[in-house]
């Protein structure tokens, strides 16, 4: 029977030798574990609940203190405005925004891109332009509104921006403090209180309501009817109709579809119907009557 070799055995006893001479060497500190007393520590854990319960109640009743007797009251489930809107159209009007959103990104902001490469000094006197030629038509309807004082306002703002501002490129009245309040046909019609009426998406135009899309039909008739320096008719009115397109779309930041949410043709529906009923609570609110202060007898 072949013997195995002793070194590994020999080898094996010298590490364990070396192993216990360097614990020697060292301070051994032994530790033991606490007793476990689990009724002492559940009875702990309660008293600090306890404690804890008590401080977030004392705390709750100073942050949450009696409102202010002159704090509004908080809106209610009823005064919030209804979240429902009158579409009766919604599949075109569905189908008309699609169109919209793929026209936008093919052919509209592409253009307006390639418009805003311009020095700004001429897009603010292009838009100037077209601010000042629609003063025309805002005389016209405020005159429909019997709302004179807004109208002559808008006759000086033509005037001065038309012969100072040359030819409407410089905005001479805004820095007078004389302020550019525009108005159209539609909000004539919502004075007369003709209702916003369904929801209508118009192509090329974006979201409008019935009453809005007449209106801009008032629109153009008036200026079509007016034909202020020829600008409205022949091959002129369609070069101006595309740079004022054009103008309008690059100074609009709206994206299509650039929200991400699934309900966005719900939102914008929402929004731009909410912002005309608005509107037209202003149109009918009557100005603030100025009230004489009256000092009591004897003074």
């Amino acid at each position: 029977m072949r013997r195995r070799p002793a070194w590994p055995y020999i080898a094996l006893a010298a590490g364990f030798a070396t192993t216990l001479g360097g614990c020697a060497t060292e301070q051994v500190d032994l530790r033991t574990l606490p007793s476990e007393t689990p009724a002492a520590d559940d009875a702990a854990a309660a008293e600090n609940a306890a404690v804890l319960r008590a401080a977030l109640a004392t705390e709750g009743d100073e942050t949450h203190e009696a409102p202010a007797a002159d704090a509004e009251p908080p809106v209610t489930p009823a005064e919030a405005p209804s979240l429902l809107t009158y579409d009766p159209w919604e599949r075109m009007n569905r189908f008309i925004y699609r169109f919209n959103a793929r026209f936008d990104e093919a052919v509209f902001l592409p253009v307006a891109d390639e418009y805003r490469r311009l020095p700004r000094p001429i897009r603010t006197g292009v838009h100037n332009f077209f601010d000042n030629l629609s003063q025309v038509d805002s005389v016209v309807n405020y005159g429909l509104q019997w709302r004179l004082r807004y109208g002559v306002r808008s006759v000086g703002r033509f005037v001065i921006n038309s012969t100072l501002g040359i030819g409407g490129l410089l905005d001479v009245a805004k820095r007078i403090r004389l302020p550019d309040a525009p108005t159209g046909f539609s909000d004539t019609l919502g004075r007369w209180g003709i209702q916003p009426g369904p929801y209508l998406v118009i192509p090329l135009v974006g979201p409008s309501t019935l009453r809005d899309g007449v209106g801009l039909l008032g629109d153009y008739g008036t200026s079509y009817a007016i034909n202020l320096a020829g600008l409205y008719r022949g091959n002129v009115s369609w070069a101006l109709g595309t740079t004022h397109a054009v103008d309008e779309r690059a100074n609009v930041d709206f994206r299509y579809y650039a929200s991400g949410s699934p309900f966005e043709y719900e939102a914008i529906r929402f929004l731009y119907v909410r912002r005309r009923l608005i509107e037209d609570e202003a149109l009918h609110r009557k100005p603030p009557s100025k009230q004489v202060a009256t000092l009591p007898a004897g003074e």
